[in-house]
């Protein structure tokens, strides 16, 4: 690459995380927005009941969305996402560490702000979750209120970026009340002597490998606050590792649940070996780099398009979908390319997102089927995602 292309590439890096991050306001469409509607809701939880009742529906729902409703978004409304905020400030922090420009510190903080005032309330310690009533599991809808233990560590990583960079203890006590939302309202799903999985949300819900995961990570950053009860936090990490280690096939793979053969989907399975990778740069565990290595050979060789140079959406499918490419699963591909250390496969994909997903300063969250570019600047799913792995790039 010429030095002319180094700086192009530069520029555009530069400008799109800029443009993006660095707006006060971050109110959004999102591709869940027909989900979020009464009629969403319903057939959603139709089809989680009973797929033989609820399919029709569904596909007439998704049909409207993708096919007719896709740019003008009639009867949707923007809104912000508590994930967004957090990989917005996660994203400044880490151009602020790179450029040491006060203005992406400032950016971050006030992203920072947001995620303090609009934590999930009545809970006993700050956690978050999506921000909208959604129908997830049979008999499990959960409210805009809820928190997940797999939103919450985004906002968790966000404050502890900034404590570690800065050194200023403004948001200790904030993370360490996060702690308390994970000891005392998220419940144990399994446990035995050796291993355990947590919930998705605040009661027993339903048994989510990545939902294990994430709570290790956080785990593995709350070692840093709660330091006398180190051998504590280590016994319960251990656990929920064994728990992950136990479920992955031997191929490399986990299914999203393990109560039941459901699905392989690419960004999921990133997460997984994205939070093993960030647990073991917390706190080093014996043995995790065979699991890691063995999941990320799964992603890199059975979700990878050669013709593209794009990461598809299963290696396993439960339900149709119009979905060719999704940038959620690219996204998070790049980031495991850049913890893993592996500078020139991030730039091939990089390149290859930059042609497929992107337009002039739009940025589109999925490639369907008829090569059309949908889900035009969807914050949440996937441009936030994408964004931070973007400057994770070397």
């Amino acid at each position: 690459m010429t030095g002319n292309e180094e700086s192009q590439k530069y520029d555009r890096k530069s400008f799109l995380i800029h443009d993006f991050c660095l707006r006060e306001n971050l109110r959004t469409y999102d591709p869940y927005d027909i989900w979020k509607t009464s009629q969403g809701i319903w057939v959603k939880n139709l089809f989680n009941t009973s797929r033989l009742l609820g399919a029709l529906p569904a596909l007439a729902l998704t049909l409207y969305d993708q096919l007719i409703n896709n740019n003008i978004r009639l009867g949707y409304k923007k809104q912000e996402y508590p994930i967004v905020r957090a990989l917005a400030a996660q994203t400044l922090l880490s151009e602020y560490k790179r450029l040491n420009s006060g203005n992406l510190l400032e950016g971050a903080e006030i992203h920072l702000r947001w995620l303090e005032e609009n934590a999930s309330k009545g809970y006993s310690g700050a956690c978050w979750g999506l921000g909208f009533r959604w129908s997830a599991f049979k008999n499990v809808v959960y409210d805009e209120n809820t928190p997940h233990t797999t939103h919450t560590p985004y906002a968790l990583e966000a404050f502890h970026l900034f404590t570690q960079i800065t050194g200023n203890s403004k948001f200790v006590e904030l993370i360490k009340s996060c702690f308390m939302y994970y000891e005392k309202d998220v419940c144990v799903m399994y446990e035995d002597d050796r291993m355990m999985a947590v919930s998705y949300g605040p009661f027993k819900d339903k048994t989510v490998t990545n939902a294990s995961s994430y709570t290790l990570y956080a785990y593995s950053i709350f070692l840093d606050y709660f330091p006398e009860m180190r051998e504590y936090i280590l016994n319960k990490m251990q656990k929920l590792y064994r728990f992950i280690v136990a479920n992955q096939m031997s191929d490399g793979s986990w299914f999203y649940s393990p109560d039941n053969n459901s699905f392989i989907d690419c960004f999921h399975s990133c997460i997984i070996v994205k939070n093993l990778i960030k647990t073991n740069i917390n706190e080093k565990i014996e043995g995790i780099e065979a699991i890691i290595n063995n999941g990320w050979k799964y992603i890199s060789e059975q979700f990878f398009n050669s013709e593209y140079g794009l990461y598809k959406r299963f290696t396993k499918k439960n339900k149709l979908s119009l979905t060719k490419f999704d940038l959620y699963d690219n996204a998070e591909v790049l980031n495991l390319t850049n913890l893993i250390g592996d500078n020139k496969k991030a730039k091939e994909l990089d390149a290859a997102i930059d042609c497929y997903f992107i337009n002039s300063k739009n940025i589109y969250s999925v490639i369907d089927y008829f090569a059309i570019k949908r889900n035009k600047n969807t914050l949440r799913w996937a441009v936030m995602p994408y964004l931070y792995a973007l400057s994770g790039i070397k």
